[in-house]
């Protein structure tokens, strides 16, 4: 049986819109360091964005930047907003947009850990609100090429999706390391695009004979509260 939502940890992802591109390519790492040593804090990623549309190089968005943060408590990550890491983007930032989350379901690994919990069947019957989808993996070199040209019609379906209020690329790097985050209406329209897409079915079907990543992971989670903008809007 799955856990309570509310004993599982708490998520949050920052997103910064920023006009001074260098002076965000250069904070990031401080970001990494500084982040490592917040008391509460279980995983974080800083992570660049970008459209989702081809996985390449050009899909990166450089006026934008994601925190991915776990903390073992709202508390803790409360008190980690009002440290140096996180000002830093937020008096820099020209738009900013915090989706806080509880995980829901959670299998695979991002860098060899499970950074949301073994957490395999997912407590939809218990929650009706807006859920979020975290996808990521690490992309084993020599099957690039197939993985990017299976890329195209997953994501002309996923832009026409019933119940997507938001989609965007994120990674720690522009190739190699891919991943998404969506925010979904409820967790019925996720679940609906996730297994009655015709493209993402097939995509699914072929991870395994194809073996594009070395890595996967996939999470599911609700959606506690959304403030903010990301382009000018609040998902």
């Amino acid at each position: 049986m799955a856990a309570p939502v509310n004993e599982r940890p708490f998520v949050e992802l920052r997103i910064w819109g920023v006009d001074h591109v260098p002076a965000a390519i250069g904070r990031v790492p401080l970001t990494r360091r500084r982040i490592r040593k917040q008391p509460g804090l279980t995983f974080a990623k800083m992570m660049g964005t970008g459209s989702a549309r081809t996985f390449t190089p050009r899909d990166a968005d450089l006026h934008h930047w994601a925190l991915l943060t776990v903390w073992d408590s709202p508390a803790s990550a409360e008190a980690g907003a009002a440290t140096a890491a996180i000002r830093s983007w937020d008096l820099m930032a020209t738009e900013q947009l915090r989706v806080a989350m509880r995980p829901m379901a959670s299998r695979g690994r991002w860098s060899r850990r499970e950074p949301f919990g073994a957490l395999q069947a997912a407590d939809d019957g218990t929650w009706a609100g807006p859920v979020a989808a975290i996808t990521r993996a690490r992309l084993r070199p020599t099957r690039a090429m197939s993985f990017w040209r299976a890329v195209p019609p997953v994501v002309g379906e996923l832009s026409r999706a019933a119940g997507l209020r938001l989609a965007l690329g994120i990674g720690e790097a522009p190739i190699g390391l891919q991943g998404t985050f969506s925010v979904w209406e409820s967790p019925s329209e996720l679940t609906g695009f996730a297994y009655r897409s015709t493209e993402h079915l097939d995509a699914v079907r072929r991870t395994e004979s194809a073996r594009w990543y070395a890595e996967e992971l996939f999470t599911r989670l609700a959606v506690l509260d959304v403030s903010g903008t990301y382009d000018g809007r609040t998902p």
